[in-house]
């Protein structure tokens, strides 16, 4: 799944925020961790802010802070606020989307986007923070 940079750079925010609740962070900590554009960070903590998912404070000892439920919290609801999965159609038709593969294809598309969209409702901000805390297992252990 292809997500644009503003989804991507929330997800970063989010989870990198709520993995140190207690902790401010400034957007700079944040962008350079990632590698990501600072500028373009602060306008996702504002929109992230204006969802309630992150608070901040100005000043010294200041910056951002993950302010949601992570047990309740989705990876859907942050992608939700930058991306469009209701995929109704923009005002000027697909080429062949009414013909007998097109509308197939359409069929076939329409279900990944549900499943897409299922996966990310089914993991709480909390439940993958745990995941991710797990060392992978590259080879089973043996007896």
């Amino acid at each position: 799944m292809k997500l644009n940079r503003a989804t991507r750079y929330a997800l970063y925010a989010v989870l990198e925020l709520a993995r140190n609740p207690e902790r401010h962070l400034s957007a700079t900590e944040i962008a350079e961790k990632y590698d990501i554009s600072v500028n373009h960070l602060v306008k996702v903590l504002h929109d992230l802010g204006r969802a309630s998912l992150v608070g901040s404070i100005r000043g010294a000892g200041g910056g951002h802070r993950f302010i949601g439920n992570p047990k309740r919290t989705t990876l859907y609801d942050v992608v939700m606020l930058f991306e469009n999965f209701c995929n109704t159609g923009g005002p000027l038709p697909e080429p062949g989307e009414h013909s007998e593969i097109g509308i197939s294809l359409g069929e076939v598309l329409n279900e990944i986007d549900e499943i897409a969209v299922a996966t990310l409702r089914s993991i709480s901000i909390s439940t993958f923070l745990k995941t991710m805390l797990v060392p992978v297992q590259t080879e089973p252990t043996r007896c």
